[in-house]
């Protein structure tokens, strides 16, 4: 009886059971992905990537989106005769404060600015600084303008993406990607002097790329590009925008930078952890001493190459930027006391700093 009954339950269970015919039939070009939820969702290769950017993609997306409409292209005019020559630059203000490299600038009072959508609009020289290779300039048009924000390059690293906007060879809102290569380079500009506080990155640039912006992903202004080296690959370098925001300053308050000079080259380096703990210090990049002039105020105070400055009148030198305002104008015909490590060890060197002069 139990058995029968058992067979009795099989067998209902079977006739509940009904086969359908046929099947679910999809088009060829449609691919099936089923996610942890369980849901079909529907993807075709007609529509390329579509809205399926990766995120690679998403942040230069969004960097381009947001300094983009500040970039300009801009046109020196020399002794009357029309432009010469093509550079880029980027807004600063609303009001039309333009920045932009010192040798596009060079020579020229009156620029000839093409915006974004294509306006073209009337600039004038502010002042430059061939020593950062930067350069300011002012449209004349009352006009209303997309400023550029800009960040904290020392907030940079090794590897960090960055993207280059600018109008190289005069093709303008050309975008180029690359990393963070170096920080704190130093690079001879074209009449011989130094030009300090460089990114280094490999971001593409080209002749036309020269005073564009290099910004991060967060579309921040961390660098303006200024150099090449012609017959390399991925060599181009960017001025530090912490640097920038000091000539700026300067630039607007006197049509040129005024600063101490004590006969240095230096640059960004890191404070290895066993030399930091040896010496007693915390912060992790220093300054270091690559080259003294013979007569200059380091030299006579005893600095040599190979130091590390760490302070400057009590206050961290860690990159450049803070090296550059350790000697604005204010340090001239005044003592400055360097902290530095030596052979492992800290001591102190006082010189008194010189006025610059000017290129």
């Amino acid at each position: 009886m139990i058995k029968g009954r058992k067979y009795e339950h099989f067998a209902a269970a079977r006739r509940k059971v009904r086969r359908h015919s046929g099947g679910l039939v999809f088009p060829p070009e449609m691919n099936l992905v089923f996610d942890d939820t369980s849901k079909i969702v529907q993807s075709t290769h007609a529509d390329g990537d579509g809205d399926l950017l990766d995120a690679y993609s998403n942040a230069v997306v969004r960097a381009v989106e947001i300094v983009g409409p500040s970039v300009v292209r801009v046109h020196p005019v020399r002794n009357g005769n029309g432009v010469e020559g093509v550079g880029s630059g980027f807004i600063l203000s609303p009001d039309g404060l333009i920045l932009t490299n010192s040798h596009v600038a060079r020579g020229a009072e009156v620029f000839d600015i093409i915006t974004h959508e294509g306006r073209s609009l009337t600039a004038r020289l502010i002042g430059d600084d061939p020593d950062t290779d930067l350069a300011l300039l002012k449209i004349e048009q009352g006009v209303k303008l997309e400023p550029a924000k800009l960040g904290n390059s020392k907030a940079l690293r090794r590897g960090q993406l960055v993207i280059a906007i600018g109008a190289p060879l005069g093709f303008e809102a050309t975008v180029t990607t690359g990393v963070v290569s170096a920080m704190g380079r130093t690079l001879r500009g074209e009449r011989g002097r130094l030009i300090e506080d460089l990114i280094q990155t490999d971001a593409a640039l080209n002749p036309g790329n020269s005073g564009g912006p290099l910004c991060n992903s967060a579309g921040e202004v961390v660098g303006i590009a200024t150099a090449v080296i012609a017959g390399a690959q991925g060599l181009c370098f960017a001025v530090a925008s912490n640097t920038a925001t000091f000539v700026i300053a300067e630039l607007l308050k006197h049509g040129h930078v005024r600063r101490g000079y004590i006969g240095v080259i230096a640059q960004q380096a890191p404070i290895p952890q066993a030399l930091a703990r040896s010496a007693g210090v915390i912060q992790a990049f220093g300054v270091f001493v690559a080259a003294i002039e013979q007569g200059a105020p380091a030299s006579k105070a005893g600095m040599i190459e190979g130091d590390l400055i760490i302070s400057a009148n009590g206050r961290p030198m860690t990159g450049l930027d803070d090296f550059l305002r350790a000697l604005d104008h204010h340090s001239i015909d005044k003592p400055i006391t360097f902290e530095l490590i030596r052979a492992g060890r800290k001591m102190v060197v006082t010189m008194t700093a010189r006025a610059r002069r000017r290129a």
